[in-house]
């Protein structure tokens, strides 16, 4: 077994225990291995063991490792879009991430409607208030929200975030009940159902679970460390 597919795995039963630890069955989360950096070889190691769900961060890499691997990977756009790159992420990628602004999410819609096609698309939002994250503001999110559940050529599905690095329990806590309250507050305000929460990596996973998470985001302790 290579060591890339034993991490997997053990990324994976450590996700199912802490679902079970909090009384969610092992289901309930999924587990999105972040291949961005990492070359399409080490991808395909996983492919070959079942795995079909791949997060990259910028849309230039997830197109070269596409055009080389197999048609049927679930591919998520996890990093920041530009709008220059809408077409080719509307293209390839079967879930959007980070949409956190009305242009942006405007012009996902046409370009979606143009190419036929309908990504799932999440709303990244900034709970944390750091200067240096992307995402909207948790006061602009319902304005974006009521907007993207009226998209003809999208699926508005849930919210997305990132903790602060290297944050202690408490604030990691704050900042992912803090996006879990956010989604129960727009499916009460606009009587939808919003069930993906993009919350959790390497580092914090398991605490994101335990405050709702739906999708972790998971690249170095999978992969190894980048460069």
């Amino acid at each position: 077994m290579s060591t890339v597919l034993e991490q997997y795995r053990d990324i994976a039963a450590r996700v199912a225990a802490a679902a079970q630890a909090c009384g969610r069955a092992p289901g309930d989360v999924e587990l999105l291995a972040v291949s961005k950096t990492f070359p399409a070889s080490a991808i395909r190691e996983l492919y070959e063991a079942g795995v079909r769900r791949f997060g990259e961060n910028r849309v230039a890499e997830l197109a070269e490792k596409a055009a080389v691997l197999p048609a049927d990977i679930e591919w998520h756009l996890i990093g920041q879009l530009q709008s220059n790159k809408v077409r080719k992420a509307v293209q390839l990628a079967s879930v959007i991430h980070s949409v956190d602004s009305l242009p942006l999410l405007e012009r996902i819609d046409r370009i979606a409607g143009e190419e036929n096609r309908h990504p799932v698309v999440l709303l990244e939002v900034n709970v944390s208030g750091e200067a240096s994250k992307s995402g909207c503001t948790p006061e602009a999110l319902c304005s974006l929200a009521e907007t993207a559940v009226k998209c003809r050529n999208l699926e508005f599905r849930g919210l997305m975030t990132m903790a602060p690095a290297g944050a202690q329990e408490a604030e990691l806590e704050r900042v992912f009940r803090g996006l879990a309250g956010l989604r129960d507050g727009l499916e009460e305000r606009l009587h939808c159902s919003l069930p993906l929460l993009s919350m959790g990596m390497s580092g914090d996973f398991e605490t994101a679970i335990r405050c709702g998470s739906t999708l972790v985001r998971i690249g170095s302790a999978i992969f190894g460390r980048r460069n």
